[in-house]
């Protein structure tokens, strides 16, 4: 008897009876057997190798995401004539103010006032020499055309919001390079330099070009970085690293007072970030400042993870991370509760262990405090721009070939973000000027950044950035959803005016998103600067309001018309703050426990934070 085929035969004619069907039907010689394993072959492979390379020469950036937004707007603004002559007419318009403001800016006439002025947070007209023939008609040229794009690209109707946004901010990274300041002949300063030191400075610029390129490609911390020394000059509070496991390092700071508030602060910092920035010189160490106002800190050291760490999930940081912490400090402080404070991604994370805690009636946390930390994703500021489904499934395989998301791969980023401060500006000053800005502390620790592993970062935007399932009621842990309106526990959340990665509006929005009552403090300065505020610092202020539990809610543009406004730092009312909601002062705990007898004790700032 012949083996049976291995392929099976469907008959043409169905409905014929076997007779008829087994005249009509062929008579077929059986074959070798053939099995084809698409599984075996991996052909998907060649897809995240592909995209690997992708995200290799784009920087990250996913060129079907770019294409698609401006396919959508360049199909609605074709199918919108009326909106067409409108921009013609406005440019044509914009033509003839620039025509007269030439001709009166040649001929000196003192009236001749500019046709637009620089946006706000525009800086790179500032200088008085931009207002010297022609170099005042370059600007105003140049002024014109950004608005008009700006016009252009945001004003089409039908286009998908997100669309329009990103169409606007890809033309005004393309305007950005034409700049008139970046060129030696169309920026006054640079030709003034020039003239002076006889093109010396062009000649500085370029070795400074080339010792950046240098740096680059060794991974070198910026020049005159070396003078911020993690445990030399920053990162010195003294310490002990009290618990170890393998993402965390748990550091306690030593006491400062006689006696401490009987409630510990724990602060989890972003693993994006190496911890110190919180604990950067003596002057301005907010560790060594809450120290010093009788509060017993401790402070989370991540690990910087590496290949082998790349299937470690969110939820690893979150039972390793903040939980272990928290039982850690548990046992050290014999049962106190926490004061717990999370800074930026640590916000998050410290939000979403809270409510998991809560669903669960883990009532260990006294209060809780986000610095720069979101919880709601749906005005996350510019850095949603790179955020959809094609840029995540780009970064994922990026991540997937590679394991982790490199630190410079992130700065690329938050660099396009704020181009103009963080490229052009520094192209300006030490290419054409030939000039090295100081370096100091702040901008040290930034060059001293982690990595994050592929799957927390994975899920990480897919579950909080993309699909916003924790402010929306779909995040889940351990099974169970959580949510931030389960926290019952007093809120302090801050928020800075001018940040690009947690714009203080969707900060504020812990105001709705928890039943709880919520302080809110919107402070000056940047997503770094305005948290690492220091009493004595000049031209700091900041607003500070509560919302009581279940008060109404107040829109956040009305609530900074009518938010009482402070002189200083916003420190000093969070020290104030925390101190009223603890419950007595108490000798200082002890430095550690031995509760893990396995674990020396080793002085802060421990081993982690030196992980490169």
């Amino acid at each position: 008897m012949l083996d049976e085929p291995a392929y099976s035969y469907r008959p043409l004619f169905p409905d014929l009876s076997e007779q008829e069907r087994s005249t009509s039907t062929p008579t077929r010689t059986p074959g070798p057997s053939v099995s084809l394993d698409l599984e075996s072959l991996k052909l998907s492979d060649l897809d995240r190798t592909l995209n690997y390379l992708i995200a290799r020469t784009t920087a990250g950036l996913s060129p079907a995401a770019c294409a698609n937004a401006f396919f959508d707007w360049g199909f609605h603004l074709a199918g919108s004539p009326g909106l067409q002559l409108e921009l013609l007419a406005k440019a044509f318009h914009n033509s003839l103010h620039l025509w007269h403001f030439a001709q009166a800016a040649t001929f000196e006439t003192p009236d001749a006032a500019p046709v637009i002025d620089p946006q706000a947070h525009d800086k790179r007209f500032a200088s008085e020499r931009w207002g010297d023939y022609p170099f005042n008609v370059f600007a105003q040229a140049f002024l014109l055309t950004e608005e008009w794009w700006r016009e252009a690209a945001t004003t089409v109707r039908g286009v998908d919001k997100q669309n329009a946004r990103r169409v606007d901010f890809m033309i005004r990274q393309a305007l950005d390079v034409f700049a008139p300041t970046n060129f030696v002949m169309t920026n006054p300063d640079v030709l003034a330099r020039t003239s002076a030191e006889f093109g010396f400075n062009l000649v500085q610029g370029f070795w400074n070009f080339i010792d950046d390129l240098k740096r680059l490609q060794t991974r070198e911390a910026p020049e005159g970085a070396e003078q911020f020394t993690v445990g030399e000059t920053v990162a010195v509070t003294p310490g002990k690293v009290v618990f170890r496991n393998h993402l965390i390092e748990l550091i306690q700071y030593a006491p400062r007072t006689a006696k401490v508030c009987s409630e510990p602060i724990l602060i989890v910092p972003a693993w994006i970030m190496k911890y110190y920035i919180l604990d950067l010189r003596p002057q301005n160490s907010l560790v060594k400042y809450l120290t010093e106002q009788g509060f017993t800190v401790f402070i989370i050291s991540w690990h910087n993870p590496d290949a082998s760490d790349r299937d470690t999930s969110f939820d690893d940081y979150r039972r390793l991370g903040v939980t272990a912490a928290i039982d850690a400090i548990e046992k050290i402080t014999n049962g106190r509760k926490i004061h717990a404070a999370g800074y930026c991604l640590g916000g998050t994370l410290l939000a979403t262990a809270a409510s998991a805690m809560a669903l669960t009636d883990d009532d260990r946390i006294q209060t809780l405090t986000f610095l720069a930390g979101q919880a709601d994703f749906r005005e996350a500021g510019e850095l949603t721009l790179f955020i959809d489904e094609s840029q995540v499934a780009l970064l994922e395989d990026l991540m997937a070939e590679q394991g982790f998301l490199d630190s410079t791969q992130m700065a690329g980023a938050f660099q396009f973000l704020r181009s103009n401060d963080m490229i052009w500006s520094h192209v300006v000053n030490d290419y054409l000027l030939g000039k090295r800005k100081p370096v100091y502390d702040l901008l040290a620790w930034n060059a001293d950044a982690t990595r994050m592993p592929y799957r927390m970062h994975s899920e990480y935007l897919r579950s909080l950035f993309l699909n916003n399932d924790l402010a929306e009621g779909r995040f889940k842990v351990d099974g169970h959803t959580v949510t931030l309106t389960d926290l019952r526990v007093p809120i302090f959340a801050v928020g800075t005016e001018t940040d690009h990665v947690a714009p203080w509006r969707s900060v504020y929005k812990f105001n709705i998103l928890s039943d709880a009552a919520v302080t809110f403090v919107l402070t000056s300065g940047g997503h770094n600067a305005g948290i690492v505020s220091p009493p004595g610092l000049p031209d700091r202020r900041y607003r500070m309001a509560t919302k009581p539990a279940n008060a109404p809610f107040i829109d956040p543009d009305e609530w900074q018309i009518t938010a009482r406004k402070f002189e200083g730092s916003w420190w000093i009312a969070w020290s104030q703050w925390l101190a009223e909601r603890s419950l007595e002062w108490i000798d200082p705990p002890p430095m550690g426990t031995s509760f893990d007898k396995s674990k020396a004790l080793i002085d802060a700032p421990g081993t982690y934070v030196f992980q490169r």
